[in-house]
């Protein structure tokens, strides 16, 4: 996987990150940059660790599935991407303002569940798995503090821009994954 292709997957994954966080700077009455930070971390690291533990997942199966391992990447991204458009054009989630362990815990949780299924896919493309979690996670820690305050000045009218485009563009990717496999051999 070129690092560009690395690169829109991060950005991609990212945007339910952005998206919450963006929810999150509209709750706070008074933003400081310890709810950045915050954002970022937590939203940052599960992005990072749940690659980290779907790739481990996929090594431990990848010969039993290599012949059909373009298959799997193009229905795991496409279905990532799919879910990713109609949680965007559904309704709005329900954000409080509070940046506590047993707030944003589940958040990141949920924000990152397809970051696992991306995983899977990096073992059967044989992705080098610490650049790309080290990239995945710097990106979502920067785009997540960057949303807070983007929320807390500008509202809610990114948000679900953001999440459609992060659906079509892993949708684009799988589509990418499955024509190089099928035709070029790749």
């Amino acid at each position: 996987m070129e690092i560009w292709e690395l690169f829109l997957v991060a950005v991609s994954l990212s945007m339910d990150a952005f998206a919450v966080s963006v929810c999150k700077g509209l709750s706070v009455k008074k933003l400081r940059p310890r709810h950045c930070a915050t954002a970022g971390l937590y939203f940052g690291g599960f992005q990072a660790l749940m690659p980290l533990l779907g790739w481990l997942l996929g090594r431990q199966f990848e010969s039993l599935i290599k012949s059909i391992d373009h298959w799997i990447a193009f229905v795991l991204l496409a279905l990532i991407g799919a879910n990713m458009i109609r949680e965007a054009l559904g309704d709005e989630e329900d954000v409080n303002d509070s940046f506590s362990f047993k707030t944003m815990l589940p958040l990141a949780v949920a924000t990152s569940i397809d970051a696992l299924a991306v995983g899977v896919t990096f073992a059967f493309l044989e992705v080098q798995i610490l650049p790309a979690i080290l990239l995945i996670g710097c990106t979502t820690f920067a785009l997540s503090a960057a949303g807070v305050k983007i929320g807390n000045v500008f509202g809610s009218g990114l948000q679900s821009k953001a999440e459609i485009a992060g659906g079509v563009i892993l949708i684009l990717l799988g589509i990418k994954i499955l024509i190089e496999h099928l035709f070029f051999g790749g």
